[in-house]
């Protein structure tokens, strides 16, 4: 009977790797979400950060980061393909807010690099995991001369 079941690949440990790293930032992103949400509701900066109290960028920004981030934050805990996506608009956009229009938002260049980094790491987890997976595939044929 085991003959003939199908046989489920292991993973390898780049790939329990990745999904650590994924979890790691989806818990991130719960809190980057959490944090939002308290400055809309007027919980931190002792009430001053307000929704009414906003200005319209801080406004636009801050309402759309708490949606996303949280949203994130279930994709990527749920390893699924649109987590990162959401998670690299979350981060385009803080990196945008933070980065380039330092007058309107302030500057937190520590959340542009913790970005930056973990981007770097999802790309060579990615590059790594294709390798394996190319390899495997590869080891795999039976007709290659």
């Amino acid at each position: 009977m085991d003959s003939d079941s199908v046989k489920i690949p292991k993973l390898s440990l780049a790939e329990i790797a990745f999904s650590v790293l994924l979890r790691l930032v989806a818990v991130a992103c719960f809190w980057f979400g959490l944090n939002y949400w308290a400055l809309l509701v007027g919980f931190s900066f002792g009430g001053s950060g307000r929704f009414d109290l906003l200005s319209v960028p801080w406004r636009v920004a801050a309402t759309a980061l708490a949606v996303v981030y949280p949203v994130a934050a279930l994709g990527l805990w749920l390893l699924v393909s649109w987590g990162p996506v959401l998670w690299v608009v979350a981060a385009a956009a803080e990196i945008a807010m933070f980065g380039a229009y330092p007058q309107v938002f302030g500057q937190k260049p520590l959340l542009i690099i913790l970005h930056g980094a973990v981007a770097t790491v999802f790309v060579i987890f990615r590059v790594v995991i294709a390798v394996q997976k190319a390899r495997r595939a590869k080891a795999a044929r039976i007709d290659l001369p």
